[in-house]
């Protein structure tokens, strides 16, 4: 993985396997079918060390991904300049994607006006996020 910006944001996409029934953390237990899960985030210092902590089995629970990350597996990992702000806006497109969901309401988004900035997909979404690719690097850009 190769990293070249120090701010930004990111989406992880994460397998899971099977279903669980997961506790994340005040929102409550919720059921998690089998299939994919994109998460967006950010960080506007250290965005190398966010995405690795994301990636380390072993991390105190803080934020409501690292619930999730306990049963699922990181499968791609999307970085992009951008401001706090570009992240809503990342969010956002993925969460209009066709067949994207919202598994549970509020994930990730508790300091913004955002549904949940966690959607899932039955079937792996990355290719299309690819194809997002260039047009959101322009958009986020500005």
């Amino acid at each position: 993985m190769r990293f070249i910006l120090n701010k930004g944001i990111y989406c992880l996409t994460i397998k899971l396997t099977r279903r669980y029934t997961i506790e994340i953390g005040r929102l409550g237990a919720f059921d998690f079918p089998r299939g994919f899960y994109v998460y967006v985030g950010s960080a506007q210092n250290g965005l190398r060390g966010r995405i690795e902590r994301h990636l380390r089995q072993e991390k105190k629970l803080r934020w409501h991904i690292d619930y999730l990350l306990r049963y699922g597996r990181v499968a791609n990992v999307h970085t992009y300049a951008g401001e706090k702000r570009a992240e809503c806006v990342l969010s956002q497109k993925i969460g209009n994607m066709e067949d994207a969901r919202i598994p549970v309401a509020g994930f990730g988004s508790s300091d913004c006006a955002c549904d949940a900035h966690l959607y899932f997909f039955r079937d792996n979404p990355d290719s299309r996020i690819l194809r997002l690719e260039l047009g959101l690097r322009r958009l986020l850009s500005v």
